[in-house]
């Protein structure tokens, strides 16, 4: 395999700008596009993304462009870092330059509305055979970006190019793990966010922390069934891109799902949510693919169900608890 020096990072989001810094801090050539040319001449004069990366200074060596083709141009490796949302979109706007020879590394974490594909899936789909990897984990950006011992698993059906990819972003604050399931590592990545939505309205209720516990301990057993319908393995599902994620994104103060739910605890509605901030919440999305996943595999997902009618049939969160409490008993490990 050809070596990898230079890097194009599509996506100025908070994550897309963390990993360009981590990549330009190791000695790689790194060129970062952005999709709105007004925030890009902000980047290159501020070297700052206040929107999405407060307070972080991004390296001068970290090249910013809203050109597709000047942000493809000679590189080796193309991180994949836009919403689930957008990334068919962008993907398709892609096919038209030259990717011959270029790997990719997907770091997004969904799954498509209505095609219910997730996103190395439509990648191969739009731009054809490329190695391709996905990097997933626990992985909050600021406290990547600020030096935090983080970990994340890169996976890959090519475990040789897992492995490179594995070594292109460790570092010895970043450790990167590899493994051959991208299926369990994307569902997990994804499906979190929506168990982080339930976690933030629990907390503004008030329930505590049994509630919490609860709610992340058979969230996971969601996450574990539909993995594995959908061919994944349950071990990676219990491993960093779940449980691991699924932690952190449920109690972390910088969670935009958690945040989301929160305000949804509080009584707002989504429409009136999504109008408060500029930021993705993959989760929203990702929940009617959820839902309809459940239906498609025939997996019984009762918090993930409850979640999606609390978005987007206006069901009341404390409702939404009741019938979860309520359901018929269980016996636990059998179900």
């Amino acid at each position: 395999m050809a070596n990898i020096e230079n890097i194009c990072v599509i996506g100025d989001g908070g994550w897309g700008t963390t990993l360009a810094v981590l990549l330009a801090g190791k000695g790689f050539n790194v060129t970062v596009w952005g999709a709105f040319p007004e925030y890009v001449e902000i980047l290159k004069s501020t070297r700052e993304n206040s929107k999405f990366l407060p307070g972080v200074k991004i390296p001068d060596n970290v090249k910013f462009t809203a050109e597709t083709g000047e942000a493809l141009k000679g590189k080796d490796l193309v991180v994949l870092a836009v919403p689930s949302q957008y990334m068919r979109g962008v993907l398709t706007m892609l096919k038209m330059e030259n990717l011959s020879g270029k790997s990719l590394v997907s770091v997004t974490k969904g799954i498509e509305n209505g095609t219910l594909k997730r996103m190395s899936e439509i990648a191969l789909e739009v731009l054809g055979e490329h190695k391709l990897a996905v990097l997933s984990g626990p992985t909050i950006a600021l406290e990547v970006a600020n030096g935090s011992p983080s970990t994340a698993v890169a996976a890959s059906v090519d475990m040789d190019f897992a492995r490179r990819v594995q070594d292109i972003f460790r570092t010895d604050r970043f450790r990167v793990y590899a493994t051959d399931d991208v299926i369990g590592v994307e569902v997990g990545g994804s499906l979190k966010n929506i168990i982080a939505i339930a976690a933030g309205a629990l907390d503004a209720i008030g329930y505590g922390t049994n509630a919490k516990a609860a709610l992340l301990t058979r969230g996971l057993v969601e996450i574990v069934r539909l993995g594995v319908a959908m061919g994944g393995k349950a071990q990676t599902c219990y491993g960093l891109s779940g449980l691991g994620d699924l932690f952190t994104t449920c109690v972390s103060q910088y969670s935009r799902n958690r945040w989301l739910g929160e305000e949804i605890g509080k009584g707002k509605s989504l429409k009136e949510i999504l109008k408060e901030t500029d930021m993705v919440v993959e989760g929203v999305v990702t929940a009617k693919s959820a839902f309809d996943l459940s239906k498609k595999y025939n997996v019984e997902m009762p918090i993930a169900c409850e979640i999606y009618r609390v978005l987007y049939e206006n069901k009341d969160p404390k409702k939404a608890v009741h019938d979860l409490m309520t359901r018929s008993p269980k016996v636990e490990g059998e179900c």
